[in-house]
């Protein structure tokens, strides 16, 4: 980011379209942000494959220690559980505006009120195609 923009696209399959059956047992699909395999790129070049998970315990930990935090960057100490030792897990906290473009489409611009150039430095896309 410290080079300039930073545009991350994840896109996942549309599935095809339901019969008459389908349709009647599953009146709505999976929402967007619900999808579980993502392709991802960045600034325009493919960089491998993103999975939705759920949080355990470890996530959680991480997200309390930046409860307090409402903008900035870091590095949190953490423990390393296989092997003994510690390492370090770079964060970044900050204000997202969402767009919602349509069922198959948002965007997550962040914000940086100290920015005087108004444009967001990250932007995330999810694509549904």
């Amino acid at each position: 980011m410290a080079s300039g923009l930073v545009r991350i696209a994840l896109e996942c399959e549309k599935k095809s379209s339901p019969t008459s059956t389908e349709k009647k047992k599953k009146k709505q699909g999976v929402k967007l942000l619900e999808e579980g395999v993502w392709r991802s790129y960045c600034n325009g070049k493919k960089c491998g494959y993103a999975l939705r998970r759920e949080c355990g315990e470890a996530e959680w930990k991480v997200l309390q220690a930046v409860a307090p935090i409402t903008m900035g960057a870091g590095v949190l100490p953490v423990e390393k559980e296989e092997g003994g030792g510690e390492g370090e897990l770079m964060y970044m906290r900050a204000r997202f505006e969402r767009v919602v473009g349509s069922k198959d489409s948002e965007a997550f611009y962040m914000m940086n009120p100290e920015d005087g150039s108004g444009g967001p430095e990250l932007s995330l896309y999810l694509l549904r195609a």
